[in-house]
């Protein structure tokens, strides 16, 4: 097959140091050009040069869930994920044209994904490649996330008291600060980052729009066309910022509200 070009997405060195030489074990010729340790400087670097023939990546990383990727940046390039989810959740990965590696990594787990990324390097060429990344986010969170939230205890005036979760109507982030505000537009402090509200949310009933915004669906007001595929939301509670779905978000949050 020749020389291929190879980058790695991963925070944790030692399992880089890893997962570097058993792949330089199996296969020599291969070329390890990058390793990155977070969302933003793969997005960075994906933006800037051409698209590798295959990506390893972690899942959870520094800044956040590795999916967030996929929002900012096409990638045309093979990937295989790897992850510390349990067997159960691994699962998920099977309604997908792509490997993943559970950690701790196996060489002959690893032998064995490179064979089937080669089977498929082989039939297709990496620009045609159509991987359903949307689907398998889906996928992750409906067997990782039984019991979602149910309510939050927030900060008053002069006491705490619950506000229930389908009394928000969104979240945001401002200043690395989340805030839930409700549908009579009151705001409330979070002690939590939007990944892990992200986890703790019920899927079917919110739905992370972009970085900044998760959504409950009995907010959305109407939807607007907007440049370059993307979507404009429009608020019943109107947010200070345009609400945008990007490009590759489009399908799955029309399958969302659709449901």
């Amino acid at each position: 097959m020749g020389a291929l070009k190879i980058i790695i997405v991963e925070d944790e060195i030692h399992n880089y140091r890893l997962l570097k030489g058993m792949i330089k074990e199996l296969r020599p010729d291969w070329e390890i050009s990058e390793i990155f340790e977070s969302v933003k400087s793969s997005v960075k670097w994906l933006k800037d040069n051409k698209p590798p023939d295959l990506i390893f990546m972690d899942i959870q990383l520094t800044d956040g869930i590795c999916f967030s990727i996929f929002e900012q940046v096409q990638i045309d390039s093979f990937v295989i994920f790897t992850t510390a989810y349990n067997d159960y959740a691994v699962k998920a990965f099977d309604v997908n044209s792509i490997d993943y590696l559970l950690k701790p990594i196996k060489r002959s787990s690893l032998d064995k994904a490179i064979q089937k990324f080669e089977k498929l390097y082989k039939q297709t060429r990496i620009e045609s490649q159509k991987l359903n990344y949307d689907e398998l986010m889906m996928a992750i969170k409906n067997e990782t996330s039984k019991n979602y939230r149910k309510r939050f205890l927030v900060s008053g005036a002069s006491a705490l008291f619950k506000i229930n979760v389908d009394e928000i109507a969104y979240f945001y982030t401002e200043n690395r600060v989340a805030f839930a505000v409700d549908f009579k537009g009151k705001e409330h402090v979070l002690d939590l980052t939007m990944e892990k509200l992200e986890e703790q949310l019920n899927p079917e009933i919110f739905f992370r729009a972009n970085r900044s915004v998760i959504l409950n669906s009995e907010s959305v007001n109407k939807i607007e066309a907007y440049f370059g595929g993307k979507l404009i939301v429009k608020l019943v509670n109107p947010f200070s910022e345009p609400v945008t779905i990007s490009r590759l978000k489009v399908t799955e949050f029309k399958k969302w509200l659709d449901n």
